[in-house]
Formats: C-alpha cells, sequence, structure tokens
C-alpha cells in the first residue's frame, strides 16, 4: 500500500469516528441513559454509555447488552443455592430472546414498592422517591419525606413477609417489587409475590460484610432507573470519604476495647470476627476480643463467657432497645459490672429516630457508612475529629 492511499485510508477512519458510524462493530453510543421509553429503535446504537463497575460489592452483577442489561443477584441470603436473574429491558426496545421465565422489567420504571427500609435513602438519593407507590410497613420508615408521602395518601403499606397483602399490590400494580429473603418461606414475602405474577427483584445488601460492600448497593437500585452515572458518582464520594477516616484511625495511638449488644433472654449474641460490625470496629480503629473468630454471623454466648472475655472493654457500643444505663443494668445486674458500663461509655444508634420507632441507623446509615464511621471514631478517638457531632450515635445516661 502506498503513502498516499494508507493516509486517505487513515483519512476515511477518521471521519468515520467522526460522524459516528464507526469501525467495526458498528455501535453508537448516545449521550446518557435513557430516561423515557425509545420512540425510535436503532439497532446500531449502545443506549446504555453509561455502565456500572462494580468494585466493592460481591452479591451481584451486570452484563450489559446494546438494550438491554442482564442482572444477576448471585447471593440473595446467607446460604442461599441459587441466585436471582432480571433482564432489564430499555422501554421502547425489542424483546431479546432469553429462556422461558425469564424476569423481564422494563426500564426505566416508573413505580416501586419498596419492602425494607434500607432501599428508601436510595430512592431520594438519586431523585426518584416519587417512583415510590408502596411499603411493607409504613410505621418503622424513618425519612420525613417518605412519612410526608404517606400522609399524603401517595404511598400503600401492602404487609410484609408471607403476609403480604395481594390485593393491595394488585391495585398499585407496580413496576418493580423490591423486597429482600431469609429463605424461610413463612417469613419471605418474595415466594408467594412470585407466585402470583408479580415483577419481584431480590436484594441482597443486608448480607455484605463490609460497609462499603453494602453502599455499593446503590448502583443496584439505579441499573432500574438507567441512572448509573449519578449512583457511580454518590458512591465514590461516600468510599472516598469513608477511606479517608479510616486512614484517620488508623493513626490512632490507641485501640480501645470495645463490646456490642445485649444479651436476651440469656443468650448474648456477639458479632462474629468476620462480620460487618467487626469490620466497621476495625475501619474505626477499635480492639475486638473476638476479633480471630472466623464468624460472618453471630456467635450465641452467655453472659459469664462475655464477662470473662470482655469486662474490661472500655466502650460499648449498640446494646439494643435501651434508652439509658439504669434500662441496661435492669435486663441483668450482672451487666453492671462492665468498664464500659461503670465509666459511662455506652452509645446507642437511637439518636434518630421516628415516632413509629424508625430507627435511622438502620435506614440511610446503610448509604451512609462514613457518617457511621465517622460516629464511631468520635467516639472512640475524640481527638481525631474534634469538630464532628454525633449524628446517629447518642451516648446513655
Amino acid at each position: 500500500m502506498s503513502k498516499r492511499v494508507r493516509y486517505l485510508f487513515a483519512v476515511l477512519c477518521a471521519l468515520l469516528v467522526i460522524s459516528g458510524a464507526g469501525i467495526p462493530p458498528l455501535v453508537r453510543a448516545q449521550e446518557g441513559n435513557p430516561t423515557e421509553c425509545l420512540t425510535t429503535f436503532d439497532s446500531t446504537v449502545d443506549y446504555f454509555p453509561e455502565k456500572a463497575v462494580i468494585e466493592y460489592a460481591s452479591g451481584f452483577e451486570v452484563e450489559y447488552h446494546q438494550s438491554y442489561k442482564v442482572v444477576r443477584v448471585t447471593k440473595p441470603w446467607q446460604g442461599a443455592e441459587a441466585g436471582f436473574e432480571y433482564v432489564l429491558l430499555q422501554c421502547g426496545a425489542p424483546k431479546p430472546e432469553v429462556p422461558e421465565g425469564t424476569t423481564i422489567i422494563e426500564i426505566p420504571v416508573h413505580s416501586l414498592v419498596s419492602m425494607s427500609t434500607t432501599y428508601l435513602p436510595v430512592l431520594e438519593m438519586l431523585g426518584v422517591l416519587d417512583t415510590l407507590v408502596g411499603v411493607d410497613d409504613l410505621a418503622f420508615a424513618y425519612s420525613p419525606a417518605v412519612q410526608a408521602l404517606g400522609t399524603a395518601g401517595k404511598i400503600e403499606v401492602i404487609g410484609g413477609g408471607a403476609g403480604v397483602n395481594l390485593e393491595k399490590v394488585a391495585i398499585l400494580d407496580p413496576d418493580v417489587i423490591m423486597t429482600y429473603g431469609i429463605g424461610v418461606p413463612d417469613y419471605d414475602a418474595h415466594p408467594k409475590l412470585i407466585e402470583a405474577g408479580y415483577p419481584v427483584v431480590m436484594n441482597g445488601e443486608f448480607i455484605e460484610p463490609t460497609p462499603l460492600k453494602r453502599a455499593e448497593w446503590i448502583k443496584f437500585i439505579a441499573l432500574f432507573y438507567n441512572l448509573e452515572g449519578l449512583a457511580t458518582e454518590k458512591f465514590e464520594s461516600i468510599a472516598e470519604e469513608y477511606n479517608h477516616l479510616v486512614e484517620l484511625a488508623e493513626g490512632a495511638a490507641e485501640k480501645p476495647l470495645v463490646l456490642f449488644n445485649t444479651p436476651y433472654e440469656g443468650t448474648w449474641y456477639i458479632p462474629g470476627g468476620e462480620s460487618f460490625l467487626a469490620s466497621l470496629l476495625r475501619d474505626a480503629g477499635g480492639t475486638y476480643a473476638w476479633a480471630d473468630d472466623p464468624t460472618t454471623g453471630s456467635l450465641p454466648l452467655s453472659i459469664e463467657s462475655v464477662l470473662e472475655k470482655s469486662a474490661e472493654s472500655t466502650v460499648w457500643l449498640n446494646p439494643g432497645f435501651v434508652s439509658s444505663l439504669k434500662d441496661i443494668e435492669a435486663i441483668d445486674a450482672r451487666l453492671g459490672e462492665f468498664a464500659a458500663y461503670k465509666s459511662g461509655m455506652v452509645f446507642n444508634y437511637n439518636a434518630r429516630m421516628s415516632a413509629g420507632g424508625g430507627i435511622d441507623y438502620f435506614e440511610s446509615g446503610v448509604t451512609s457508612p462514613h457518617v457511621v464511621l465517622a460516629d464511631l471514631i468520635k467516639i472512640l478517638h475524640p481527638e481525631l475529629l474534634p469538630d464532628h457531632k454525633l449524628f446517629y450515635y447518642q451516648q446513655l445516661k
């Protein structure tokens, strides 16, 4: 090939790229993901130029095609033998060839039922709270915006678990019902909803073992709204602040010994060494008596065994449904023997609680792990964050 021919070929290639025709494969990307249905369909267009890239979460994955996404929830609950797969089809695009029985959901969705309060902050964060048409139980939602929608009659309460009200669901006719499962049919809502033919989506955020893994499920919900770009921006900001705080805590001179929870009916369910709370405590610069335990869930222990191993704990976190030190001792007089109790260094997560008992720590705390971490660093190492005021936590008196 002569120099002149090579030059003309290079110019032609450049013109094709500039024009959008491209070099094979002939796929053109539009600007931003669609916010509405397509009025015309072009098989050469990649309709999802803004794609989610999963960095931390291990329970879901997404595979992009030009006009649809294949979303897999690989870990819907602890010990699940199989996952769930969904095809998210851009509204206005032709249906792809998929195996019979595949759940196909047209996106972006315009109505959603949330069966967990942890999804509500994501809807607010993404600016799509107006698509919320139903919840399992409004009483336990902390969000003032969600409560306002309920007061205005814009949200239907459909009940939870196996007691979900199918008649109310039928009236709502939502695009998506987002829920979770624990693998026990008597307590799970999804078997009944799926059997009735409703578009159920399982969300496994709650079994992720670290704060950033859970928070990244922001991107999962965003997939249904074509808002991957916004979700990525929000999550990156959260992760950056969280990791900055971890580095700050690593420089702490001391690592206080920390105790979690309180006993229930004589059994103390202590977080395992590989649990979510143990991970959060490590990031906050604390020491944990069960740090070497490989358990990801909880350890059922006696009060005596916890006293033996952690009586000298200088900080006590998450004592549960108590509002004072006296409430703790009322559970069992022996709880007054812990060093943290004697010094008053007991902190609970109920600083933000609604009239109905909704605790914001369990709601927005999932998508704001950097704020939770800042609270814990303030408690364990107040000198590191002198200007931070506790947000989710308060000290018991």
